[in-house]
């Protein structure tokens, strides 16, 4: 069953001779919650944003790729001409930017022979690492880390301020009680 007449908006921050002080302090509460919220999300949301695409970009500029060659064949068959056939872990051998040697396990397609040329990317002691995101991608992984990491941060100032407003809530029910108690002590006795 509804309640007749239209919903009232921002009913907490009109003049009512009804209007109790925890009204008002509660309106200011959900606004202040409301507004810590936003910025707290946007916040920390555009500083992971901007942290993961300035490392993603550091990645781009140090990271290279060379040239290695499988040391031993790839297990498995040859996928007879398909561009997208199987892929296996092989030994592969490359030499850093330093002139060392190094060596690691890299995906190749299944049955590669023995000194196939394979491209590893490396970063600038000559460890292997994964190939880095293109600017489309970094763009993408900070945003989607920023939303995240926004969302994660703005539930803080929220919960607590629906903490604060149900506090608040139980005390003015106790209140009422109290009230309604010395209104029944004191009409009780006259009508009774």
């Amino acid at each position: 069953m509804a309640f007749g007449g239209p919903k009232v908006w921002l009913w907490r921050w009109r003049r009512n001779p009804l209007k109790r002080r925890a009204d008002t302090v509660e309106a200011w509460i959900l606004l202040g919650a409301w507004a810590l919220t936003v910025l707290v999300g946007v916040l920390a949301g555009w500083a992971a944003a901007g942290s993961v695409e300035q490392e993603l970009a550091r990645e781009r500029v140090e990271w290279r790729p060379l040239v290695g060659r499988l040391t031993e064949p790839a297990p498995g068959k040859a996928a007879g001409g398909s561009a997208g056939g199987d892929h296996v872990w092989a030994e592969v051998a490359w030499t850093g930017p330093d002139g060392s040697a190094h060596n690691g396990q890299v995906r190749v397609g299944a049955g590669s022979p023995t000194g196939t040329a394979v491209t590893v990317w490396t970063d600038r002691q000559g460890r292997l690492v994964a190939q880095p995101a293109t600017p489309a991608q970094a763009r993408l992984r900070a945003s989607l880390v920023g939303g995240l990491a926004g969302m994660g941060a703005a539930a803080f100032p929220f919960v607590g301020g629906r903490l604060l407003r149900s506090s608040l809530e139980r005390r003015r029910i106790d209140q009422w009680d109290t009230d309604w108690a010395l209104f029944d002590a004191v009409w009780g006795r006259r009508m009774g």
